[in-house]
Order: structure tokens, then C-alpha cells, then sequence
């Protein structure tokens, strides 16, 4: 690292990558259990339920660190190429 040089610190940057990374381990616990994780993950985000996502490699309290509008909207962004 070369520290004369600043680095610009970027929190949305860091917030899209905190969510792909948790919901790339939450999806990989899904799958591991045998469960259809994109249907765990929409029945979570729609109810608020975490008894959705499952327990294993603490996928439920991973998925709880974040907050589900916050989820949505990464998606979405995502979804339609907005940075």
C-alpha cells in the first residue's frame, strides 16, 4: 500500500458489497440445506420473517445484520445497472 496517496472512502460502495457478500453466504447456506434460496430470501424480505432463512453457518443472523428495505434496494439497483 502506498500511503502518500489518499484513498477516498465511499460508504454506499461499502454497503453494496457488505450486502452481496452476506446474501452470497446466506444463499450458499440455503442451497447447502436444500432449500430454493430465492424463494427463502422473497418470503423473508416480504414478511420480515427470519424463520425463512436458515440457521446453518449463521445464515439467519447474517441476514439480520441488514436491513431488509436496505436488501431491496441493492437488489433493485443491481437489477436495473444503477450504481
Amino acid at each position: 500500500m502506498n500511503k502518500d496517496n489518499t484513498i477516498q472512502f465511499d460508504p454506499s460502495q461499502n454497503k453494496k458489497d457488505l450486502t452481496k457478500e452476506i446474501l452470497t453466504q446466506v444463499y450458499d447456506a440455503l442451497i447447502k440445506k436444500g432449500y430454493n434460496p430465492v424463494n427463502q430470501l422473497v418470503g423473508y424480505l416480504i414478511s420480515g420473517d427470519p424463520t425463512y432463512i436458515t440457521n446453518y453457518n449463521g445464515a439467519r443472523a447474517l441476514v439480520r445484520k441488514l436491513e431488509r428495505d436496505e436488501i431491496l434496494e441493492e437488489v433493485l439497483k443491481t437489477y436495473l445497472g444503477i450504481k
